[in-house]
């Protein structure tokens, strides 16, 4: 009998550390996602400064080349909506593994307390 609740916590324990690997790397893609957002806020506040007549360049490769200033405000609030997109999705995920991450931990404890009490029997 606790032979086979030790076999339930292993895999438990692998499962809870699968689910913590990925929550780490689930922070870190929303981390850059927020860096990223926070530029592209700098970049779109620069462009608010310029005037109409203003030149904007866009670096492509190792050439910069001529752009429109109206679209080049566009290209940057696109970016920025599909950003605060990725950021939502990212939550939902952050959100769905920590939810996975509490199950797990519940069931290693009801694993501790049945194993405890099937040494304590025996």
């Amino acid at each position: 009998m606790a032979a086979e609740i030790q076999k339930k916590m292993q895999k438990e324990l692998e499962a809870y550390n699968g689910i913590q690997k990925e929550y780490q790397k689930a922070v870190a893609q929303k981390q850059q996602l927020d860096s990223q957002l926070n530029e592209n806020k700098a970049v779109k506040e620069e462009l608010t400064l310029l005037k109409k007549d203003s030149e904007v360049f866009k670096l492509i490769g190792p050439v910069l080349v001529k752009q429109d200033l109206e679209e080049a405000r566009q290209n940057v609030a696109k970016r920025m909506e599909y950003i605060n997109k990725e950021i939502k999705r990212a939550d939902g995920h952050i959100s769905a593994l920590e939810n996975k991450q509490e199950a797990i931990q519940e069931n290693l404890n009801k694993l501790k307390i049945d194993l405890s009490q099937v040494k304590t029997a025996a």
